[in-house]
C-alpha cells in the first residue's frame, strides 16, 4: 500500500511521508485549489465584459438606426414642402376660429369688428350672414346698467310685437268653468281647470305659455314646482294671470312676448324671423327698445342701454346704435 502511495506521490511529484511534506503537500493543494477558483473567476470575468460590450453594441446599432429613420423622414418632409405651395401664413387659423365652420367664418367676414352700425344697416346685415337653411330667429340682446342682484332693479315684463314673432305658441288656459268658453274662442290650444293641473303632475308639458285666471292660482301651487323650473308659471307681472283671459290668448298668439333682465343685465329677445322685410323688423326692434326705456329703474345712474347686439341662429354678432 505504501508503494502505491509513493507512486501516487511522485507522479504528482510531492513526497507525503514525514510531517513536514504533508504541510506542503496541503499548502500545494490549497495552491492548486486557489488556482482553479482564480482561473473560473477569470472566465466568468471574460464572459460578463464580453455581454457588456454586446450590449454596447446592440446600443450603437439602433442609435444608428433611429438616426437614420429620423433623416430619412426629414428628407420626405423637405421633398414633400418642395412640391406644394408655399403658404404665406395669412391661411392659418386661430384656435378659436378652428371652432367655427367655414360658412361662419365666410360669414364673419362680412361684419367689421370694430364698426356701429345702424338699426336699419344691422337687419341688412343679419339677413345676408345666415347661415342656417332654416327660417333663423332674429335676436337682439341689449346690456343694461342695472344690478339685479337688486329688487329695485328688476327689468321685467311682457309687450306685443307690432310684426309678430313669426312662430304660434301653443297656450294651455288654466281657468275657472265659466271662462273656458272665452278661451277656447280666443285660440287657446288647451282649456281646462282640475283636470289639466293632475295631467300635468303626471308630467304632461305639451305647450309653450300657461295663462290662467286669479281664482285658479292657489290651485297652481301643486305644480308649481314643474312649472317654475321649466320657466312656465304664470305671472301677473307680464301679464299672463288675468281676468281678461281672452285678450292675453290673442297677444300670445299674435306676438307677445317676455322679457326679463338675466344674472349679468342682459335682456335677450327674439323680435322676428329672417325672412322679415326689415321694415318689419325694425318696428318690432323700436317697440322693445321702447318699451324697456319706459321701465327705467328709479336707482339707476348714468347711461341706462349700454349695448345692443343683433345676431340670427348660429349667426355672427353685430353691434347697433
Amino acid at each position: 500500500m505504501k508503494k502505491k502511495d509513493d507512486s501516487t506521490d511522485i507522479e504528482i511529484g510531492i513526497p507525503t511521508k514525514n510531517a513536514d511534506n504533508k504541510k506542503t503537500t496541503k499548502k500545494v493543494q490549497s495552491k492548486k485549489a486557489t488556482g482553479k477558483k482564480t482561473e473560473k473567476l477569470e472566465v466568468v470575468e471574460k464572459v460578463e465584459v464580453t455581454e457588456a460590450e454586446v450590449k454596447e453594441d446592440l446600443k450603437q446599432a439602433d442609435k444608428v438606426k433611429a438616426e437614420k429613420k429620423t433623416s430619412a423622414k426629414a428628407k420626405k418632409s423637405e421633398a414633400k414642402a418642395e412640391t406644394q405651395p408655399k403658404s404665406s401664413g395669412k391661411n392659418k387659423l386661430k384656435n378659436s376660429e378652428k371652432k367655427h365652420s367655414k360658412k361662419y367664418r365666410k360669414a364673419v367676414e362680412l361684419v367689421e369688428k370694430d364698426k356701429i352700425y345702424s338699426p336699419e344697416e344691422g337687419f341688412k346685415l343679419a339677413k345676408s350672414t345666415s347661415i342656417v337653411k332654416f327660417d333663423a330667429a332674429v335676436e337682439i340682446h341689449i346690456r343694461l346698467n342695472v344690478d339685479p342682484a337688486n329688487a329695485d332693479q328688476q327689468v321685467r315684463g311682457s309687450l306685443v310685437l307690432p310684426a309678430g314673432t313669426g312662430k304660434t305658441k301653443k297656450v294651455c288656459a288654466i281657468v275657472s268653468p265659466e271662462k273656458e268658453k272665452e278661451a277656447k274662442d280666443a285660440g287657446a290650444d288647451t282649456v281646462g281647470g282640475a283636470e289639466i293641473i293632475a295631467k300635468i303632475e303626471k308630467g304632461w308639458l305639451d305647450f309653450e305659455v300657461v295663462v290662467a285666471t286669479p281664482d285658479m292660482m292657489p290651485s297652481l301651487g301643486k305644480i308649481g314646482k314643474i312649472l317654475g323650473t321649466k320657466g312656465l308659471m304664470p305671472n301677473p307681472k307680464v301679464g299672463t294671470v288675468t281676468n281678461d283671459i281672452g285678450k292675453v290668448i290673442k297677444d300670445l298668439k299674435g306676438g307677445m312676448i317676455e322679457y326679463r333682465v338675466d344674472k349679468s343685465g342682459i335682456v335677450h329677445a327674439v323680435i322676428g324671423r329672417v325672412s322679415f322685410s326689415e321694415t318689419d323688423l325694425k318696428k318690432n326692434y323700436d317697440e322693445l327698445v321702447n318699451t324697456i326705456t319706459k321701465v327705467r329703474p328709479s336707482g339707476v345712474k348714468g347711461t341706462y342701454i349700454k349695448s345692443i347686439f343683433l345676431t340670427t341662429s348660429m349667426g355672427p354678432s353685430i353691434k347697433i346704435q
